[in-house]
């Protein structure tokens, strides 16, 4: 059974996360997939843009506590969604957590509806956001990226666009959505390509700087104590030993 379905329009690739029941959280099975899918876009000249989505009311839920991806494939991941040679367009239509919002900050272009939310809520079980914030740092407000980050608060999508973490956000997400698929599918295929690569340069130079250093500290972070307590906590609903 397949977690990752992939779809295709006028020149568009939909790819879709379709766990729903695990609330689309990033396994190593999904990352996997995910990864795959990824790459034959990238070597199918009828593909323009990618648009990355999901089933069920959650885009991402952030690591599968239970089937953790290895820290050095979510990077490989995250570089891959940056590097790749035609704009991937995220469509959240639910909640997005964590690791998830990595995904959102890897991807060109990423809108909302309404019932979408947000939160980094790596703090509260003991860990940081490290190998996310690589492609989220260079693009996101770092006043807005300070305050989510430290307190793991909720917020909504308007919030979300001031902080750069999405490009735009409506009611209704495919209304959102529109206008950018149809500006997509106006682009020539080499405009596009040359366009992202200027956009990127500097998101990939910060994960050809970063990228290891932060693939270590989410290891150690994650192997620590104060983790087990965390996600020991999640996982049995139940507050960790450090809340007062």
């Amino acid at each position: 059974m397949t977690v990752v379905a992939v779809g295709y329009e006028r020149a568009v690739a939909t790819l879709t996360l379709d766990a729903p029941a695990n609330r689309n959280a990033l396994s190593a099975v999904l990352v996997g997939e995910l990864a795959e899918a990824l790459a034959g876009c990238e070597k199918d000249d009828a593909v323009r843009a990618v648009v990355l989505t999901h089933t069920g009311n959650t885009f991402c839920a952030g690591a599968d506590l239970r089937d953790p991806p290895d820290p050095g494939a979510l990077v490989g991941l995250l570089r891959q969604i940056v590097a790749l040679r035609k704009p991937v367009v995220a469509r959240v239509a639910g909640h997005v957590r964590a690791g998830g919002l990595g995904l959102l900050g890897a991807c060109d272009l990423a809108v909302a509806g309404g019932a979408a939310t947000f939160a980094f809520t790596e703090v509260r079980i003991g860990v940081a956001p490290a190998v996310i914030s690589l492609p989220l740092l260079p693009r996101c407000d770092p006043r807005a990226l300070a305050r989510y980050y430290l307190t793991g608060e909720r917020f909504d999508g308007a919030e979300a666009v001031r902080a750069g973490l999405l490009t735009a956000a409506g009611d209704e997400v495919d209304v959102v959505l529109a206008p950018l698929l149809d500006g997509l599918r106006r682009s020539s295929p080499q405009g596009l390509a040359e366009t992202k690569a200027l956009l990127t340069a500097k998101v990939l130079e910060a994960f050809d700087r970063d990228a290891a250093d932060l693939t270590a500290l989410s290891a150690r972070l994650f192997s620590s104590g104060e983790a087990r307590e965390g996600m020991s906590a999640f996982l049995e609903r139940r507050d960790p030993a450090w809340v007062v």
